[in-house]
C-alpha cells in the first residue's frame, strides 16, 4: 500500500512515523547520524480524547485529525510526509510460494488470483500489496511472497485523518511489522545480538495485551488478551473523584497522592505480571517450546515503576523495558529523560519513522 514516494532522492526525504493508538497520537522523526546509525530528531505524544479510536477503528475523524494536528504542531517540524499504520487486526496477511524469475506484472496477477481465494471481500473493496520475502525455504526455484490486504475503508479512514491534519501520507504499513523493525534495534542490545534466542515481546496498551514470541525475526506464536492500562486509569478516576481524562493525565505525570502506589499501582503491576506469566504458559502448552530467553515489555504500561522487576521475579525470565532509541544520538530538541519514559510506547512510531531509510 505504497503511496507516491520521492523518486529522485528517497534517502533525503524526511518522514514522520505516526502511530494512532487507542489512547494517544505518537510521532517520531529520525535522521542519519552520519555514522551508519540514527539520530532522534524530535518526537511528540498527544493524548486522544476517550472513544475517538475503538478496536483500532477511528470513530471520530475530526477529533482524531485535531489530535494529530496538535501532535504535529508540538513536533515543530517542517516535514509533512507521514508513514502511518493499520492495526494488525485490520489486515489479512498470507505467505505464498511462487516460481522465481517472474516479472512484476506477472507477480501482480498471481497475487490477485491467490488473494481471491482467501480474502472474504470482493477485490475492488480491498487495498492489496505484496512483498517478495526471499528464496523459498523448500526450493531455490521458488520464492516466498508476503501478501497483505485490508478493506479500503480502513485505509481511507487513516488517510483522511492524516490529510485533515494537513499532512501527507506516503506509506501505509501494518503496526505489527513496524514493531518488528523497532524490535530489531532492541535485539542488538541483547547478548550475542539476540541470535538464536527466543524473545517474548509483550505489548501492554490501553485495552489489550499482545504477546508475540520470536526467534531470529521469525514469529513462533502470537496471542491477545484483554488487559490494559485503562483499568488503572479507571481505578484512579474512581478513587480520587476525577474524570477519566484527568486521571490519565495525572497517571502519565506521576503526580498522584502518596497512597496511590500501595493502593492502586502495586496491585495493578502485580496483576500485569500475572497476565504476562499466563500468556507465556499458553505459549508453552500450545507449542513444542518450553523456555523463553528474554521478555521485552512495550506499550504505555511498560514504563510503570518497577514493572520489569515484578515481571522478572514472577516469570523467572530476564525482562527489559523496550527502548528502540538506546543506541541513537539525540538532537538538542529531545530531552533524554522524557524520551526514556516514553520509549516503550513509541515502538510503532519508531518502526514507521525507520521507513525513511528503506531501500
Amino acid at each position: 500500500m505504497q503511496f507516491d514516494l520521492s523518486i529522485f532522492n528517497p534517502k533525503a526525504r524526511s518522514l514522520i512515523g505516526l502511530d494512532i493508538s487507542s489512547s494517544a497520537v505518537k510521532m517520531v522523526e529520525l535522521a542519519n547520524d552520519g555514522k551508519g546509525g540514527y539520530r532522534v530528531e524530535r518526537y511528540s505524544v498527544e493524548i486522544l480524547p476517550r472513544d475517538v479510536v475503538a478496536d483500532g477503528n477511528i470513530v471520530n475523524l475530526e477529533s482524531a485529525a485535531e489530535t494529530v494536528r496538535r501532535a504535529w504542531k508540538k513536533l515543530a517540524t517542517s516535514t509533512r510526509l507521514v508513514a502511518a499504520a493499520l492495526p494488525a487486526s485490520h489486515v489479512i496477511t498470507k505467505k505464498i510460494i511462487v516460481a522465481a524469475g517472474q516479472r512484476e506484472e506477472e507477480l501482480e496477477l498471481l497475487v490477485e488470483s491467490e488473494a481471491n481465494q482467501y480474502i472474504p471481500f470482493a477485490l475492488d473493496e480491498v487495498n492489496l500489496d505484496f512483498q517478495v520475502v526471499g528464496p523459498a525455504p523448500s526450493s531455490p526455484e521458488e520464492i516466498e511472497v508476503l501478501i497483505a490486504a485490508s478493506r479500503k475503508e480502513k485505509v481511507e479512514d487513516r488517510v483522511a485523518v492524516v490529510e485533515s491534519a494537513g499532512l501527507k501520507p506516503v506509506v501505509m504499513d501494518v503496526e505489527s511489522y513496524a514493531v518488528l523493525s523497532s524490535l530489531e534495534l532492541i535485539q542488538k542490545q541483547l547478548p550475542d545480538g539476540g541470535k538464536g534466542q527466543i524473545i517474548a515481546l509483550v505489548d501492554v496498551g490501553a485495552n489489550v495485551m499482545n504477546l508475540t514470541v520470536l526467534r531470529d525475526g521469525q514469529q513462533l506464536y502470537a496471542r491477545e488478551q484483554a488487559f490494559g492500562g485503562n483499568q488503572l486509569t479507571q481505578d484512579i478516576a474512581r478513587l480520587y473523584g476525577m474524570t477519566f481524562e484527568e486521571a490519565e493525565a495525572e497517571k502519565r505525570r506521576s503526580s498522584l497522592p502518596d497512597n496511590y502506589e500501595a493502593e492502586l499501582l502495586q496491585p495493578f503491576v502485580e496483576s500485569m505480571a500475572l497476565e504476562v506469566s499466563r500468556a507465556l504458559q499458553f505459549f508453552f502448552t500450545s507449542t513444542q517450546f518450553n523456555k523463553v530467553d528474554h521478555v521485552v515489555l512495550s506499550g504505555g504500561c511498560a514504563v510503570l515503576p518497577g514493572v520489569d522487576e515484578v515481571v522478572a521475579s514472577r516469570t523467572q525470565i530476564n525482562t527489559i523495558v523496550a527502548n528502540p532509541f538506546a543506541d541513537m544520538v539525540l538532537s538538542d530538541r529531545v530531552r533524554a529523560k522524557s524520551l526514556l519514559a516514553d520509549a516503550s510506547s513509541l515502538m510503532v512510531a519508531c518502526g514507521l519513522a525507520l521507513r525513511r531509510f528503506d531501500e
